[in-house]
């Protein structure tokens, strides 16, 4: 008897390419549906609805990727209101290859990405458009790459699997890590599809910009400073409409969702469905209750007290008093709380601000590490760093400031500026442990937290999941330390 592909697609179809619907409801064979660009779209519908929606866990970009990449570093700690031990194990730097986060991790975005090689595979049989259907083919390969790019970071070589599963069989689903390059050079490959897509920036949609900053992170990471300067540059000269907000608030202003400085975005709207906790961090927030919440500053004097007093983004980072709207009365709270994504309006609920995975401030900071790794302290690198921090502080973007502006450093106390503007920048943002591991730093700068002195090498991966080593011992060896 033949065997049936049982996968998840999202039924929800729109008029055209430009509105991304994000609630899958139901189950469908795959033998019965690629026959319409409708089922394309809808296909490619689920492909994005794996970044935002677990009916079973805290979505992957909606909390649960947050526990690696900020808990797991020197940003946050687990505080009073945290129950789950293995967040505790994150926390304390403890984990093991059984810490449910980290496997919950690992289905997430292997399940996004059999989607999207679903997606790839299928696509180019339906019959509709030509142009529609390449354009729905690149932007799942640009949602796999993103994927990639977080797993090899998060695990070093994983393995690389870049068509759907044939059978449900163990052994048929069976993939040996690939090496690191390997999975870098695919995603490169996606990305550089990617590029081909439009450049408007669609609700939520993967686009030529979204591409290019992509690509300039991904060869920042690999040090290849030349792309990755060629890549930033693109994002900014190449007439994509993006730029800083004037204000450093606006980034988080749901009002102004899929602005000028949002390349790519996960998104969040009221009520949706099929996630436990929308945009991350009101559960940074305890509530207007002298609580501590499940999510805490690690060390205020390493964050909060690290910003001038006139530097617009600590208040917005973090909240040391706020006014309860619906009962008029202002809460000060015995230490800052994380509330960049707080949504006074849903509390009781998720908060529906968008996580940003790519912003505009990030390509300029690109810009600048990548510039003065290559050619030194330049006027390119200067510029792109002191348009950052003249925002920061209030001043026009395009002004030069003799009071804010970076000048007269050497390579050397440039690198330092850098590394301290991405750490006042992107506080909760997914890239605090990222950056740490690929500047070697991880250990010397988490160490300083008291409550996380067990950091060691070994925590620049992520332990490889044990039920999947259970599976494939020969094929997915563990990673040092584990």
């Amino acid at each position: 008897m033949k065997k049936i592909a049982i996968i998840i697609i999202s039924i929800v179809f729109f008029s055209s390419c430009t509105e991304l619907e994000v609630t899958p409801t139901s189950f469908v064979t795959k033998e019965n549906f690629f026959k319409t660009q409708e089922d394309a779209v809808s296909s490619v519908t689920s492909v994005y609805a794996s970044l935002n929606i677990d009916p079973t866990d805290q979505s992957l970009f909606g909390r649960n990727l947050y526990f690696l990449t900020d808990m797991g570093s020197d940003y946050a700690a687990a505080g009073a209101s945290a129950i789950n031990p293995n967040v505790r194990a994150i926390s304390g730097l403890s984990y093991d290859a059984n810490t449910d986060r980290i496997r919950v991790a690992w289905r997430q975005i292997y399940n996004g990405i059999n989607r999207a090689n679903i997606a790839i595979n299928n696509i180019p049989k339906v019959t509709g458009d030509e142009t529609v259907k390449t354009r729905l083919i690149n932007e799942a390969k640009f949602i796999r790459a993103l994927l990639y790019f977080h797993a090899v970071r998060l695990w070093g070589g994983v393995p690389l699997v870049l068509t759907e599963p044939k059978s449900i069989a163990i052994q048929d689903l069976k993939t040996n890590r690939a090496t690191v390059a390997e999975v870098y050079n695919q995603i490169i490959l996606d990305l550089k599809d990617a590029e081909s897509l439009p450049a408007v920036n669609d609700k939520g949609r993967a686009t030529a910009g979204a591409a290019k900053g992509l690509l300039a992170k991904v060869y920042l990471t690999r040090k290849d400073w030349s792309n990755a300067i060629l890549k930033a540059k693109e994002v900014i000269n190449g007439g994509y409409g993006y730029d800083l907000f004037a204000n450093f608030g606006d980034v988080f202003d749901k009002t102004k969702k899929n602005g000028k400085e949002h390349i790519f975005s996960i998104q969040f709207e009221p009520n949706q469905s099929g996630t436990s906790s929308g945009s991350t961090f009101n559960a940074c927030f305890a509530g207007f209750v002298q609580t501590e919440p499940a999510d805490i500053v690690s060390d205020v004097a390493l964050f909060y007290t690290i910003y001038a007093a006139n530097d617009t983004r600590r208040d917005v980072t973090f909240a040391k008093q706020l006014l309860n709207p619906n009962t008029g009365l202002n809460y000060v709270f015995p230490k800052p709380l994380f509330r960049k994504y707080l949504d006074l309006a849903n509390l009781s609920g998720g908060s529906t601000v968008n996580f940003p995975i790519l912003r505009y401030a990030d390509i300029l900071l690109t810009l600048a590490e990548a510039s003065n790794e290559l050619n030194g302290p330049s006027t390119e690198a200067y510029e792109a760093i002191n348009k950052v921090r003249r925002r920061a502080f209030g001043k026009d973007i395009n002004t030069a400031d003799a009071v804010i502006d970076l000048a007269g450093l050497s390579a050397s106390q440039l690198r330092e500026a850098i590394y301290e503007e991405r750490k006042k920048e992107f506080v909760q943002e997914g890239q605090r442990w990222f950056d740490l591991v690929r500047w070697g730093r991880l250990v010397t700068e988490v160490k300083k937290v008291a409550a996380k002195a067990a950091v060691s090498e070994r925590n620049n991966l992520y332990p490889i999941p044990q039920s999947e080593i259970d599976i494939n011992p020969e094929g997915l060896p563990q990673n040092p330390g584990y």
